[in-house]
Formats: C-alpha cells, sequence, structure tokens
C-alpha cells in the first residue's frame, strides 16, 4: 500500500491528445479527483485488510485480492492490446519483485491486522519512506546523505516511538504484529531498489510489467496458500466483498490510477499520495469499525509523515531533473529513455505497495 516514490497526472483537456504513437487519448477526469481517489482507495484498503481477515485466513485474503487486482489489469492490458514481456530474464527479475513488492508485504499486513487496528497498520505503512532512504543511501550511489533528509530520518524515528507509546513500555501492543507490518513497509523499498537496478530499460510499458507482476505474485500465493490454510467451507458476504474490493480497487484500479497521474503530472505530484494514506485509513478504522484512538497515534503519525516528507526532498528535484530529459528525448515509445525509463521504476514502488 506504500504509495509510489514519485508518481504524477494527466493534464485535462477539452479534445483528446494525440500520444506519442499517433493514436488519440480519451479524456480524463480532472487529475485531482483522481488523485483523491487514489488517496481514498488505499486509505481505505487497512480496513478492507481487516474486514477480510474476519472471514478468511491471512494468506486467504492475499490471495484473493492478488488474483481480482490481475484481473483488472488483464482486461486493461487486453483493452490497450500491451504484450506481455518475451525475455526469460524479465520475468525472472519480476519473480523476485513480485515477491518483494506484493507477495510479502500484502500477506504480512493480513497477518499484522489479526491483532493490531487498523489504523496503527496504515501508520506503519507511511514508514515506508524512512526505510527508503536507509536503504537508497548504502544501495544506490547517486544517493546521498544531506543534513535534511538525515534529520527526516531521525524525525520519522521520534514519530515511529510517539505513534507505539516507547514511554509506557509498549503496553498493549502486540509487538511481533507491529513488527510485521513495519517489515511489510521495508518490504516495499527493497523491491523497489531491485527494480530500479533490473527492469529498467527492458522496452515493456509499465502496465505490461506491472501486470505480470501481480500475475506472478498471484502464482507465489497460490502455491503458498494451500500449504498452510485449508479452503474455506463458506463464503462470508462481508468479507468476501472486502477482499474483492481490496482487489479490484485498492490494487487493480488504484494501479491504472497511479499509472495515469504518473504519464501526466510526474511522480512528484503523485508522491504526495503517500501523505494522505494514513490520515485516511486513521479516520476509516475509527469511523467505520469503531477502533480506539489515543493522542499519541494522530501525534507520533505526524511527525512520521513529516519526516517522511524531508526525506523525499531530494528526489523531488531529481525527478524533475528526469522529467526534463524525457521531454527534450526524440526516442519515441519512451522505451529507452533516461527519464521515462526512471519514472517507469519508480511507479513500481508503489505497484507493490499499492495499499
Amino acid at each position: 500500500m506504500s504509495a509510489p516514490s514519485a508518481p504524477s497526472a494527466v493534464h485535462p483537456t477539452a479534445l483528446p491528445v494525440a500520444t506519442e504513437s499517433g493514436r488519440p487519448r480519451r479524456r480524463s477526469p480532472d487529475w485531482r479527483l483522481r488523485f483523491a481517489a487514489l488517496s481514498l482507495i488505499w486509505g481505505f484498503s487497512f480496513l478492507l485488510i481487516k474486514v477480510g481477515t474476519h472471514g478468511y485466513a491471512p494468506f486467504q485474503v492475499t490471495f484473493g485480492r492478488l488474483l481480482s487486482g490481475t484481473a483488472v489489469l488483464a482486461v486493461a492490458m487486453a483493452v490497450r492490446r500491451e504484450r506481455l514481456p518475451r525475455s526469460t530474464r524479465t520475468w525472472g527479475h519480476l519473480f523476485v519483485a513480485a515477491f518483494f513488492l506484493n507477495a510479502l508485504p500484502f500477506s504480512l499486513f493480513a497477518y499484522a491486522e489479526l491483532t493490531i487496528p487498523s489504523t496503527l497498520a496504515g501508520i506503519c505503512n507511511a514508514t515506508s519512506p524512512l526505510w527508503g532512504m536507509t536503504l537508497s543511501l548504502v544501495a544506490l550511489s547517486e544517493d546521498r546523505p544531506t543534513r535534511r533528509r538525515v534529520a527526516g530520518l531521525g524525525l520519522g524515528f521520534i514519530g515511529v516511538l510517539t505513534v507505539l507509546g516507547a514511554w509506557q513500555g509498549f503496553s498493549g501492543l502486540d509487538l511481533t504484529a507491529t513488527a510485521m507490518a513495519l517489515l511489510a513497509s521495508l518490504s516495499y523499498p527493497v523491491g523497489w531498489i531491485y527494480v530500479r537496478r533490473t527492469l529498467a530499460g527492458t522496452g515493456a510499458s509499465t502496465l505490461a510489467l506491472t501486470g505480470s507482476q501481480l500475475f506472478v505474485a498471484t502464482l507465489q500465493l497460490g502455491l503458498i496458500t494451500p500449504l498452510f490454510t485449508s479452503a474455506p467451507d463458506h463464503f462470508p458476504l462481508l468479507p468476501t466483498l472486502a477482499v474483492l474490493a481490496l482487489g479490484a480497487l485498492g490494487t487493480g484500479l488504484a494501479v491504472l490510477l497511479q499509472y495515469g497521474l504518473v504519464e501526466e503530472v510526474g511522480p512528484t505530484t503523485a508522491q504526495m499520495v503517500t501523505y494522505f494514506i494514513p490520515v485516511i485509513a486513521t479516520a476509516a478504522g475509527v469511523a467505520v469499525l469503531g477502533e480506539h484512538l489515543s493522542w499519541n497515534t494522530p501525534a507520533g503519525a505526524l511527525v512520521v509523515l513529516a519526516g517522511a516528507a524531508l526525506t523525499q526532498s531530494r528526489a523531488r528535484t531529481s525527478a524533475g531533473a528526469s522529467r526534463r530529459v524525457a521531454g527534450r528525448s526524440p526516442v519515441a515509445g519512451g522505451a529507452d529513455r533516461p527519464g521515462r525509463g526512471r519514472r517507469r521504476v519508480r511507479q513500481r514502488h508503489d505497484v507493490g505497495g499499492g495499499e
């Protein structure tokens, strides 16, 4: 459910706009409406996970989510006549990406929400940019620490301790489940860095790579789920609807919305969705599920978001430079564009995370 490292959007026009391939582009709703819809979908995803676990085992929730999400993207790929990647090496990289960006974090969040509130899971998800900055300093040579980013990391850490009530000795918390939620948030930047190193410049479109990745993740859960759970003997209505909505909306439609935003307004603006997700997740958990909310939860969440914003400050500048390079590139289709290739990879982090 982690948001992209740098999403974007599409400028509304009165008439169809020709794409680079010469085909007309249909008018889309104003990007602000789609941005709001994406924030709501991902914010409510934690509530849907919680409801889904009331009727199904965590692996079943994840499998149902991936299956319905893959179905949505398969339809989108068929409509747009997208081709699947042909390289065996690409599929191998997609297998690893699917594990770190989909199968692992989705399953961890589902297991975590067996015992922790959806509000806490949503706030843990907001730590993903903090993990991402820490890992990128080690794994990506172009990322260098700055005082602002280091301060953001420290501020985010203080925010996490505030959310968890460290001064109370973490009383009342399921530490194992909370650790699972934090590990799920860590999994997203691990996958993002891997994708950035291996899948840039493959020539396949973002939609084709994303759909293929979700398909692989569905296969992974399809093999794992029967080993740990038995087939359900009944299908309770509300949990079933929650799982279907989680996949079709929170994984399938959300990816398409994100894809359109990144193509239109660039990763910098789309990245801002990260800061709305925990707010919406908290409001949904309290209003719909009646979850208890102590003062330290929203206060700590705000500190976490402030720290995350500071850690991303340099990345936004880089994203803007990438878009300028892409705008000057003469290559049609963008498969070999340095700028577009980077946007594609950054978006993949959110697919994983499409929470």
